[in-house]
């Protein structure tokens, strides 16, 4: 048995492993994850719609979203997107929807994991501690990283490029910070699942690096022709070109 854990059963039974915000519509699924995570020692709290998940976000400050899509007249995907302008809160989607491009959508608003309904009590409680351990493990960076008239800076979590700032998810920010703080170095899918989101392949979809590069991209290409920050090594994985 590791220490961590030792220390995870030992915060369990203290009641202590964090504060979930559990979103759905159906009381009856709410009661069933609510039973669920509190066995698991977690305390919860519920709400049913955007206007309670706003509120919730507000008054009971969660360090993890469990969101449902389908949220009667109202989509989960708006909530998700409505959660992202204002916070990098963690969320992971818990949908009855299994197509692909769902998942994918999913994952370009911003969400951290897609879980696919029905699951078991043990597969929803390691994805919601393999999140909350990402977030508690971000790696550090030098405090401003400066590569041109690209500048970041790891203290104010803020993106610049010719002085403009660059809006940047959690997540983005930090595989961006990562990835220059060792230019040029090439790092595989699974090792920037492993350095970045302190998981593996094992229990998160590769496509996540992809469709965070492919954001990061985005945002740093409003005046360039080309991939100038991050390229593709092909048939390795990525690296920081300054």
């Amino acid at each position: 048995m590791t220490v961590a854990t030792t220390m995870e059963q030992q915060q369990r039974r203290r009641g202590s492993l964090g504060r979930l915000l559990v979103v759905d519509d159906d009381p009856d699924v709410r009661r069933v994850l609510v039973r669920m995570l509190e066995g698991e020692g977690y305390q919860i709290a519920q709400a049913e719609n955007g206007t309670e998940v706003r509120a919730a976000l507000v008054n009971g400050a969660p360090e993890l979203v469990l969101l449902d899509l389908m949220l009667g007249g109202e989509d989960g995907f708006d909530v998700l997107a409505d959660i992202r302008r204002t916070s990098d809160l963690p969320v992971i989607i818990l949908s009855a929807k299994m197509n692909e491009s769902d998942r994918v959508l999913g994952l370009r608003l911003g969400a951290d994991d897609y879980v696919v309904k029905p699951f078991s009590a043990p597969e929803l409680a390691a994805r919601v501690a393999s999140v909350l351990r990402r977030y508690a493990h971000t790696p550090k960076a030098p405090a401003l990283i400066e590569f041109g008239d690209l500048a970041i800076d790891t203290t104010a979590r803020e993106v610049r490029l010719r002085g403009e700032l660059v809006e940047t998810t959690m997540k983005e920010f930090d595989l961006l910070a990562f990835f220059a703080s060792s230019p040029r170095q090439v790092f595989t899918r699974e090792q920037l699942l492993d350095h970045v989101w302190g998981s593996s392949s094992a229990w998160q979809d590769d496509g996540t690096v992809t469709e965070h590069i492919r954001r990061i991209r985005q945002k740093l290409r409003a005046t360039e022709t080309r991939d100038r920050w991050i390229r593709t090594v092909r048939g390795v994985g990525y690296r920081f070109e300054p």
